[in-house]
């Protein structure tokens, strides 16, 4: 059994608990107003109004001009979460942070000691309202997908239980975009083949799914049906996943296998994303021509799903193997330790994150219309594939 708790407008629920006088109003946190900032958060009463995360500012304010706009106070949400983590550890030590106010706890085993699950999740609501007057929603599945949802149609400060062996009929009224994993890319290529609700994705034949969405097409099918397999951190699911070409000729050039090493990596990328998953170890491995092979690993600060991060550290991962000698046979990048993708910028940070998360929701619309060539970095371009791929 996965526990999902999820903070209720956490950013702005922390500076009305530090501003009692601001209870009742619509708050809204991000950057300058009359900037080009986003919201990062905004209260329940603002959210009345229309107002969202990832919002301009400057909407913002045309929908809600007598909202308190405040700047982001990072440390005072640091502080908040530390103590929102520490109440959840006593409960289980099986915790897993998706974001500063978002975690995944197993809880499988724990009635002994705290009741059933129900029991236990409003335990958990409960302590978190009464010791840090913060409000959380929870959701209860046998899934991490099934209890993500389950919390988000608990909101705000809910709990929502999805019995075993009713995750299918759960699920199936849902709008596909519901299932994590699925974006808009996706979503759109999926509701062209007809595909408006999860139900409809759970009746569709494995075979065509991975025709139309590659490898983890028949994955999200299982999701909706419920089975998603994935349990805490690296738990029984994909626990790498990567890509490898085997040349058609030795390679000795090494800014040559460096080009085709960032193409490996920007479709892995794309596979991450499309998973809604990201990863914290890229591994780079080198097959020479008598067959030797070698490897190298780095493990990052922070999980990465974009292109930008992951192929500057294969890249230096590269250099550090030996391109000189003899020919290479066989280059790939893997990423491993995966978890659900969360933002991969300081939620504190401005415009240009931002930035940088439309660009890559823009780029694989692009690429899912026209295909992976239309687009790419310059170092690749107007270089094909010069052996064949092979899964990871």
């Amino acid at each position: 059994m996965i526990m999902h708790v999820d903070m209720d407008a956490f950013f702005a629920a922390v500076e009305v608990l530090h501003r009692p006088e601001l209870r009742g109003r619509p708050v809204i946190v991000g950057g300058d107003p009359n900037g080009r900032s986003v919201v990062s958060a905004a209260s329940y009463e603002a959210r009345a109004y229309g107002v969202h995360s990832a919002m301009p500012m400057a909407w913002a304010r045309q929908l809600c001009p007598q909202g308190v706009f405040l700047p982001c106070d990072g440390h005072k949400y640091q502080q908040a979460s530390e103590m929102v983590f520490r109440i959840l550890e006593q409960f289980t030590p099986d915790v897993e942070a998706a974001s500063v106010d978002e975690a995944y706890l197993d809880v499988t085993g724990c009635e002994r000691l705290f009741g059933p699950p129900l029991a236990m999740a409003a335990a958990v609501r409960g302590r978190i309202r009464e010791e840090l007057g913060l409000s959380a929603s929870i959701g209860l599945g046998r899934s991490r997908s099934v209890a993500k949802i389950a919390s988000e149609l608990a909101k705000p400060a809910g709990l929502l239980m999805v019995w075993p062996g009713q995750e299918a009929s759960f699920l199936a009224p849902l709008p596909i975009g519901r299932m994590p994993g699925i974006g808009p890319a996706t979503e759109a290529r999926m509701r062209s083949l007809g595909i408006r609700a999860l139900g409809d994705l759970a009746q569709i034949d494995p075979g065509l799914l991975a025709k139309a969405f590659g490898v983890y097409g028949p994955g999200l099918r299982q999701k909706a049906l419920g089975l998603d397999p994935a349990g805490l951190r690296e738990g029984d699911g994909c626990k790498s996943m990567g890509k490898e070409t085997t040349f058609a000729r030795d390679m000795v050039n090494r800014e040559e296998v460096e080009s085709i090493l960032a193409g490996l990596a920007e479709k892995v990328c794309r596979r991450l994303r499309a998973e809604g998953l990201s990863a914290r170890t890229v591994t780079v491995k080198l097959r020479y021509s008598d067959f030797q092979t070698c490897s190298r690993a780095r493990t990052l600060r922070q999980p990465v799903q974009y292109d930008s991060l992951v192929i500057p550290a294969a890249a230096e991962l590269l250099r550090q193997l030996d391109t000189r000698r003899l020919g290479i046979r066989l280059v790939g990048v893997s990423l491993s330790r995966l978890q659900p993708a969360t933002r991969q910028y300081s939620l504190f940070d401005g415009p240009a994150e931002q930035k940088r998360e439309r660009y890559y929701a823009g780029l694989d619309r692009i690429r899912d219309r026209y295909g992976y060539d239309a687009v790419g970095i310059a170092s690749r371009m107007g270089k094909r594939d010069k052996g064949e791929w092979v899964n990871g």
